[in-house]
C-alpha cells in the first residue's frame, strides 16, 4: 500500500459512510435519526453538508496528526504507520495527498 492509497481508502470511507447515513436502503442508527428529523429536502441538503464537513474535518485531522503535521490533542509528533509488508505509511507524504483529497477539487474528480 502507497501513503496515497491510505488516504484514499480514508476519502473512499467517508464518501461510503455519507452514502449509508442518507440511503435509505439501510437501516442504520444514525439514518434512522436522520429520517426521523422529517427534514425537507433543502434542510436534508444543509445536514448532508455538515456531515459531509464534518467527517472532512475528523479524518483530515486526524490523518495529518498520525503524520507528525497535526497535534491529536495537545501532543504533536510523528508516528511511524506501517502496512501488512512493512511499507511506511506516514514520513510526510500524508499531509500532501490528505490536503489532495479533501480539500481539493483535483482528486475528488477523478
Amino acid at each position: 500500500m502507497t501513503p496515497e492509497d491510505f488516504i484514499k481508502g480514508f476519502y473512499n470511507e467517508k464518501e461510503d459512510l455519507l452514502q449509508l447515513y442518507f440511503n435509505n436502503e439501510y437501516e442504520i442508527s444514525i439514518g434512522k435519526l436522520i429520517n426521523s428529523l422529517n427534514l425537507k429536502d433543502d434542510k436534508k441538503a444543509t445536514l448532508y453538508k455538515i456531515l459531509e464537513q464534518t467527517l472532512t474535518d475528523s479524518m483530515y485531522t486526524i490523518l495529518l496528526g498520525l503524520d507528525g503535521a497535526a497535534s491529536i490533542r495537545n501532543r504533536q509528533e510523528m508516528y511511524k504507520l506501517l502496512d501488512e509488508e512493512g511499507n511506511e505509511l506516514t514520513g510526510g507524504e500524508i499531509e500532501s495527498y490528505a490536503w489532495e483529497y479533501f480539500h481539493s477539487k483535483v482528486k475528488k474528480d477523478q
